[in-house]
């Protein structure tokens, strides 16, 4: 069977048994994700890259040790130890974390892209560094929610469990997260087009 079609709690125990296939296949699937979101919440890519590495080292000590039992239930599980380490990293800092857009675009991308001509392609980089500038003006609790639930594709369950509040605490969150964006948009006059 190949890894892709295999679950989360497959892939564990293949780990488990001695096949470093099984680790690798979780890490593709879901390195995207978990990245992604430590990356939105410190704007920091050496950093981000530092935590996405740590989170997966503490991964891979826990399944070792057996301390493993959130059945069916990886990605939050991940998700939450990826949360715990920014925490971590900040507490020993001291410092709060520092959240900045980042700017401009990379012109390889815009060349990479055959299908859309080169205005298309900077409109919409310019709109995702315009909304990306206004998603770090939110609340840090309504930036968390806002980025798991549209940037890692997580449930307002898996969002809750991680963030520790109710599953009404997290849509409330989201639903002002939403409501502040667009008065936000409103304020700074810019439309988001899809293309």
């Amino acid at each position: 069977m190949l890894l892709t079609k295999k679950s989360d709690q497959e892939l564990i125990q293949e780990y488990l048994h001695g096949n470093e296939d099984g680790i690798k296949g979780l890490l593709e699937r879901y390195k995207s994700k978990i990245y992604t979101s430590i990356y939105l919440k410190i704007k920091d890519e050496f950093l981000a890259e530092d935590i996405f590495q740590e989170t997966f080292i503490k991964v891979i000590h826990t399944l070792k040790e057996g301390r493993y039992n959130e059945e069916g239930k990886f990605l939050p599980w991940v998700m939450r130890i990826a949360h715990n380490m920014i925490i971590d990293h900040f507490r020993k800092e001291k410092r709060a974390p520092q959240m900045v857009a980042a700017e401009g675009f990379d012109i390889f991308e815009v060349l990479d892209v055959a299908d859309e001509n080169v205005e298309t392609t900077l409109i919409k980089e310019q709109r995702d560094v315009d909304l990306r500038k206004l998603i770090q003006k939110l609340p840090d609790d309504q930036k968390e929610v806002l980025i798991m639930r549209h940037f890692c594709d997580m449930s307002f369950k898996e969002i809750a469990d991680i963030t520790e509040v109710s599953i009404n605490t997290a849509l409330g969150r989201m639903r002002y997260a939403l409501s502040n964006l667009r008065k936000m948009l409103a304020g700074n006059h810019l439309v988001l087009q899809t293309g």
